[in-house]
């Protein structure tokens, strides 16, 4: 099995391309300043660009999962989302309120997609 890692550092790697799939880490925004609607804008476009370096797109999402850390930032995740992914091409998809990281980030999204 041949194994493609991008942007790799000491502890993971941002994606990783694997048997017909790409799957990533867990993407954050860089700008912690906006709100979760800015923030989310920033991490689909970075997961685009993840999924183009990969040779793929989200019209072959598989699945996704997406953290946030308040349920008030329900709403305006999803405003985002709803926007961003294709109709009819929505992917299994689960929504967790947990703790990130970095208190100011106000979402973090976990993908997969067909190659």
């Amino acid at each position: 099995m041949s194994l493609k890692r991008l942007d790799v550092a000491p502890r993971l790697s941002q994606a990783v391309v694997a048997n017909g799939f790409v799957t990533t880490a867990g993407v954050v925004p860089d700008d912690a300043t906006q709100d979760v609607v800015g923030q989310t804008r920033q991490v689909l476009a970075k997961i685009e660009d993840l999924l183009t370096r990969a040779g793929t797109d989200k019209s072959k999402l598989v699945s996704a999962t997406i953290y946030l850390p308040a349920l008030a930032d329900f709403a305006g995740m999803n405003s985002v989302w709803d926007a961003w992914v294709l109709p009819g091409q929505a992917p299994a998809r689960a929504c967790v309120i947990a703790q990130l990281v970095n208190p100011a980030w106000r979402v973090e999204i976990q993908v997969t997609a067909a190659i």
